[in-house]
C-alpha cells in the first residue's frame, strides 16, 4: 500500500528539512515566510535570542486598506517591501530566505523579489 500524505504535512516535512539546514543570527537573521489562502506574513527573526525583530502581513491596518485581497502576488509585493523598510529601519540589511516549507514559487517568489529590491540582501 502506498502512503499518502496532504499537502499540510508534505509543507511541513519540507519545513523541517529546510530548518535542520539553516538558522538565523544575530548578523543575519532569518525572514520567515507564511501563505495562506486568504494572507501572506513575513517575520524577522533573531533565533539566537528567540527574538522576532520585525513583522510585517497583509492583514496589517496599513496594508488592508491599500489591498482588495490579501491571497495574491500584489499583496506578497506589498509585504515583501513593507518588511524590508521595516528591517532597515531595524538596522537588518543581511538575512537568510526561509520559504517555510513552501515552493519557491508564485507569492513566496514575488515577497521575495520585493524584499530585495526594497534593499534587503539575501
Amino acid at each position: 500500500m502506498i502512503k499518502q500524505t496532504n499537502k499540510k504535512e508534505a509543507t511541513q516535512k519540507r519545513h523541517r528539512r529546510l530548518r535542520a539546514k539553516l538558522a538565523g543570527t544575530t548578523e543575519a537573521p532569518r525572514l520567515a515566510v507564511y501563505r495562506s489562502t486568504k494572507h501572506i506574513y513575513a517575520q524577522i527573526i533573531d533565533d539566537v535570542k528567540g527574538v522576532t525583530i520585525v513583522s510585517a502581513s497583509s492583514l496589517d491596518k496599513d496594508m488592508r486598506k491599500d489591498l482588495t485581497h490579501g491571497g495574491n502576488i500584489e499583496s506578497a509585493k506589498a509585504v515583501g517591501e513593507a518588511i524590508a523598510k521595516k528591517a532597515l529601519k531595524a538596522g537588518v540589511k543581511d538575512v537568510v530566505f526561509d520559504r517555510g516549507g513552501f515552493l519557491y514559487h508564485g507569492r513566496v517568489a514575488a515577497l521575495a523579489d520585493a524584499a530585495r529590491e526594497a534593499g534587503l540582501n539575501f
